[in-house]
């Protein structure tokens, strides 16, 4: 990823080049805009005051240059070069010179200093000039030559038998010095390798040893996490990891799963250590089985941010959650020489504590859905209209087809519908043909004419 002469992407070993030359096929830092993997900004300072414009007179002639791998060192600017984040400075060496790229200016590599305790004095190297296209031909043959030097290198090890491992190979622009980066266990005589290096390239040779965390950082990588490792995109201060923080956030202590790709515990386990001590502090301490009558229950697992914690017998496989609070109170009547029933009755006690609905709320729910209707359909069919025909005065006049449109709507079986022997009314048979049951309810109709003719 990133800039192809530089595995961890963060060099920019190509010049950048100018708007109307730049494609996707060309990368040289993140103003190429042909970097779509967030490479080059490894180890990168984010300059919030770079906004703020101050007079050159007033602004901090140090600056900030990164270099192959994320290595950063502090230069003064005391020729005042008009600089900006990306340009490509040559810096003084002790022997010659090398080519980087600024990264931060400003009033933030001040506070940078203060943090790294570097001291601002006269023995701080300085920036000669911005790098000319002659200086970037001789940085770019530089840097072709590291990948074949490290091949070489690893080559020699094997004749000489050295049981160190070369990780990185950084030639100096001007190409009169080499510095090899190198891990190993044990202390290594490699006298006879760096005769051997030194009459082969014509260099001076720099042997560095690193860490394993070092060098991963300098590869780089993605994590088990799916981001790129913490190392090689911000983190600078290696601290010691202990089995112990593992223990603490309870996780099981399988090195597979906690190693890192250094080989090394991962760095991240220490994030949240600080948090996890914090809580613990209200987790009571178990170190030997609660006692109940039902027998020994042993601690099988803890939630520390939930306060929980499971418990089971010795021939069990079910688990039974109980509050951190009613363990202490368990413990408490242990000591006392009391045991509670077991544990199931004190997880269906805290079930029903902590429940706020009632036992039988499916019976509440169905009696306030019937309760919410507005009456039984009987009672609708019959009663309401019944009551409607009889409060009828006798001379108002009736609407004939009521009866044969909406058979439903007619009264009931009464008194005055029923025969002598006490028959049921026609209109309670629901197999008899409809013909006949109309006519016998006209015939139980009382005429409204009939009184008129009388009198």
């Amino acid at each position: 990823m990133g800039c192809g002469q530089c595995s961890s992407g963060s060099c920019g070993s190509i010049k950048a080049p100018a708007d109307s030359e730049k494609t996707n096929n060309k990368t040289a830092g993140c103003s190429s805009g042909g970097c779509s993997s967030g490479g080059c900004t490894k180890l990168n300072t984010f300059d919030w005051l770079s906004d703020m414009a101050l007079p050159s007179t007033m602004r901090y002639n140090v600056v900030e240059v990164k270099f192959k791998g994320g290595r950063k060192d502090y230069y003064r600017n005391s020729k005042k070069l008009d600089l900006h984040t990306g340009d490509f400075v040559v810096c003084q060496m002790q022997n010659g010179y090398h080519i980087g790229t600024v990264s931060l200016q400003g009033e933030l590599v001040r506070l940078q200093l203060i943090k790294k305790e570097i001291p601002d004095n006269d023995k701080m190297p300085k920036l000669l000039r911005v790098a000319s296209d002659s200086d970037m031909e001789k940085h770019q043959q530089a840097i072709n030559r590291d990948l074949p030097t490290m091949f070489r290198v690893r080559e020699l090890m094997s004749d000489f038998k050295l049981k160190m491992k070369v990780s990185d190979v950084e030639f100096q622009s001007d190409n009169s010095k080499a510095t090899f980066y190198y891990s190993a266990d044990d202390r290594i005589d490699f006298r006879e390798l760096i005769k051997a290096l030194a009459s082969e390239f014509r260099v001076r040779v720099d042997m560095r040893q690193i860490s394993l965390r070092q060098e991963a950082s300098r590869i780089g990588g993605i994590g088990s996490c799916g981001r790129e490792l913490c190392c090689s995109t911000w983190l600078t201060d290696f601290k010691s990891i202990s089995t112990s923080a593992a223990r603490y956030q309870n996780l099981s202590l399988n090195p597979a799963k906690l190693s890192g790709q250094c080989g090394r515990l991962k760095c991240c386990l220490n994030y949240e250590l600080e948090t996890y001590v914090d809580a613990l502090q209200d987790i009571p301490k178990v170190n030997k089985p609660l006692f109940t009558e039902k027998g020994e229950a042993f601690l099988q697992k803890t939630d520390i941010f939930r306060r929980l914690m499971w418990f089971g017998y010795k021939n069990d496989n079910n688990w039974f959650s109980i509050p951190t609070t009613r363990v202490v109170e368990i413990m408490e009547m242990n000591k006392a020489g009391k045991k509670p029933v077991s544990l199931e009755d004190l997880q269906l006690l805290e079930e029903v504590v902590n429940n706020k609905e009632p036992l039988n709320n499916e019976l509440d729910r169905l009696d306030r859905k019937l309760s919410s209707k507005p009456g039984n359909r009987n009672k609708k069919k019959g009663g309401t209209n019944s009551g409607k025909r009889k409060n009828q005065p006798q001379g108002q006049k009736q609407d004939p087809n009521q009866g044969q449109k909406n058979p439903n709507t007619q009264p009931k079986a009464s008194v005055a519908g029923q025969n002598a022997e006490g028959s049921q009314s026609p209109r309670s048979n629901p197999n008899q043909p409809r013909k006949n049951r109309n006519k016998r309810n006209n015939r139980n109709r009382p005429n409204p004419n009939k009184g008129n003719e009388k009198s």
